[in-house]
């Protein structure tokens, strides 16, 4: 039995991949063995559990750039880590192993390729990152989100490249039917999606908040996803249909059918969902994020006209129902910004990293 180890999480931006990619390695190898790897800390610890395919939790933490005194512990972590993957290498196996990103995918790849096990590394940022960089030089495959990444990838002698796209589960347009109904809102009346990822968006939350209190909010209605963390603060909102707040939305995909528009943070998985559903959105850059990377993802949608670029410094409840209201009231502005985001998506790059990695296994 073929063996595929799928390391990443962390965030949804990097787990929610992972589960993508196993799904279309599951449809294209039927029998096939698919093993997820994540961190103990991150979000996959609630939602693999609730998913079909065997995974190892790692005892891994993040590496601070700003706060560096609490790397201290790295070194006493980092000889655990090392024996724990190497065991989990020698229990599973794996034909192929594939980082989607996250605070497990790094050493997991990095042990397996030096094992001499085919191994692959998914970037969905437009401005790779560190780990991603890193772990090039030692990989068979890179896969790329956005083909403005690039150049600044070095492979490995022998390396390839490829740009497939974020992988994300096909749009279902027989969802449009019933999404509405299923958060309880109306279908006559225009739907602004707000999110703030996996984790939410506490500054996010708040600026939706007060618009919603100037009742600036009136001519649509709203289906904000607080996110977990922050929900209890804002559950008193919940008002549908014209305020349906939930705390995440797994599977995201009836929420984007329902959406007129959307908005959002600007990491790379929620732009590819956006994309593949064409939906015109205001993205609001988290400043805090690595090397500043959903500002590049901001910047280049921005000037591909297929979003709205806000950065959070900038973020205000009047300049929010500004940006809003003249999206909902110019039907030809969202259009051309539908098309132009359809333009970029890749609703087929899950089968496609499938295929590569089926490719790197051989026949099983």
């Amino acid at each position: 039995m073929t063996t595929f180890l799928i390391a990443g999480g962390g965030t949804g931006g990097h787990l929610m991949p992972a589960l993508a990619v196993a799904q279309g390695l599951a449809a294209g190898r039927p029998g096939a063995r698919i093993v997820l790897v994540g961190a103990q800390r991150g979000v996959e610890a609630r939602l693999l559990p609730t998913r079909p395919w065997p995974y190892h939790l790692l005892p891994t933490e993040p590496i601070y750039r700003r706060q560096w005194w609490k790397n201290a512990k790295w070194p006493f972590l980092a000889v655990k880590l090392v024996r724990q993957v190497d065991r989990l290498l020698d229990a599973e196996r794996p034909a192929v192993v594939l980082g989607t990103g996250g605070y497990a995918s790094g050493p997991v790849v990095w042990r397996a390729a030096g094992r001499g096990i085919p191994a692959a590394v998914l970037e969905q940022d437009a401005l790779p990152g560190l780990a991603t960089r890193w772990l090039a030089r030692r990989v068979r495959e890179v896969y790329l989100a956005v083909p403005e990444a690039a150049p600044q990838v070095r492979l490995a002698r022998g390396g390839t490249v490829y740009v497939t796209g974020a992988p994300i589960l096909p749009p279902d347009e027989s969802l449009r039917a019933g999404a509405h109904a299923r958060f309880g809102l109306d279908a006559g009346r225009p739907t602004v999606l707000i999110t703030g990822g996996s984790q939410g968006s506490l500054a996010l939350n708040e600026v939706v908040a007060q618009w919603l209190a100037t009742g600036a909010a009136t001519s649509c209605q709203v289906l904000w996803a607080t996110g977990t963390a922050t929900y209890a603060r804002f559950a008193h909102l919940h008002a549908p249909p014209a305020v349906t707040v939930v705390d995440f939305l797994d599977p995201i995909a009836p929420a984007l059918a329902a959406a007129t528009i959307a908005v959002t943070r600007a990491g790379m998985m929620t732009i590819a969902e956006l994309c593949a559903w064409g939906i015109p959105a205001i993205l609001v850059p988290l400043p805090t994020a690595a090397a500043d990377h959903q500002t590049n993802n901001a910047r280049v949608m921005a000037e591909a006209q297929a979003a709205i670029h806000l950065p959070q410094s900038q973020m205000s409840p009047a300049r929010l129902a500004q940006e809003v209201a003249g999206l909902l009231q110019n039907e030809t502005r969202r259009a051309a910004m539908a098309l132009a985001a359809k333009g970029r998506g890749r609703p087929g790059a899950t089968a496609e990293i499938a295929g590569h990695l089926l490719r790197l296994a051989g026949p099983g």
